[in-house]
Formats: C-alpha cells, sequence, structure tokens
C-alpha cells in the first residue's frame, strides 16, 4: 500500500498527529539532517502499522517534507483499518 505522509521533523516526540484527506501528518523528533528524519519515520511507521522495518519504504520525497512511502507485510484492508483510526 503506499500513502502519502507531511513530516513534522524536531518534535519532541513521535506521533502521528492527523489524516487530511489522503495524507497523514506525522511528527518525529529527528532532525531533518543526512536522512536521519527519512529513517525514523520509517521506524516509526513500522511499529504503528505493526510490521517489520524492512518493509516499509520510503518511494519519494527524500529531500522534502512531503513523501510516498509503501508498505508491505500486511494486506491493503489490514493498513486500511489501522488508517481509518486516525483522527
Amino acid at each position: 500500500m503506499m500513502i502519502k505522509v507531511r513530516v513534522i521533523p524536531n518534535a519532541k516526540r513521535n506521533e502521528v498527529v492527523s489524516r487530511i484527506g489522503s495524507i497523514l501528518r506525522v511528527k518525529v523528533h529527528a532532525p531533518a539532517v543526512e536522512g536521519k528524519a527519512n529513517d525514523e519515520l520509517c521506524c516509526f511507521l513500522a511499529e504503528f502499522f505493526e510490521v517489520r522495518r524492512s518493509t516499509v519504504f520510503l518511494r519519494k520525497g527524500e529531500r522534502g517534507r512531503e513523501k510516498t512511502i509503501e508498505i508491505l507485510g500486511r494486506s491493503e484492508e489490514d493498513l486500511d483499518e489501522v488508517l481509518e483510526t486516525i483522527p
């Protein structure tokens, strides 16, 4: 499943803030330096969706705040259920 994510780096903690349409807003603790925020985002999303880190891939937006993430390892129905819990 592909999801669009808007990342907010340098936050106090990692958390999913909200969902606006199909875009997921996520705060990450790491700064946006040398890919640290990207790595932390992928680790956090793997934990959030309960999949292995090796099944979460950054497909677009390595240098921007808008990113496209691909999540494998669970069915789309399971991932949609998790997304529906986000206000």
